[in-house]
């Protein structure tokens, strides 16, 4: 398969390999990789998509805990969802995939 052209990152590190590592630690990663690339689009997207899908999960995930039975059920769900979209999303940035989630991908696609 041929590698797509993603363009130059201002950290001299394939695009491809940014983005992926922006989403490594969640929205910690997120974070570093948004406010250290400059000028890749690809990566700031990847990047930006990270902080807004994983540290709105990590909210949600200790939101539900305070309600009371149902918490203690949907707790588990939040954190296999947030298992399974950070493997697809690592996978789809390393390919150099723009893989738009809904809404925090908007977001990031406006803002990246």
């Amino acid at each position: 398969m041929a590698e797509k052209d993603l363009g130059k990152t201002s950290i001299g590190m394939n695009a491809n390999i940014a983005a992926l590592l922006s989403y490594l630690l969640g929205a910690i990663t997120g974070i570093i990789f948004y406010i250290i690339e400059k000028e890749n689009k690809f990566v700031r997207f990847h990047a930006l998509q990270s902080i807004l899908t994983f540290g709105a999960l990590w909210v949600l995930s200790i939101l539900v805990l305070f309600i009371p039975f149902l918490g203690i059920i949907i707790a588990p769900l939040i954190y296999i969802l947030e298992m399974v979209l950070w493997i697809i999303l690592m996978i789809k940035a390393y390919q150099g995939e723009k893989f738009k989630l809904p809404i925090a991908g908007d977001i990031a696609e406006k803002n990246s």
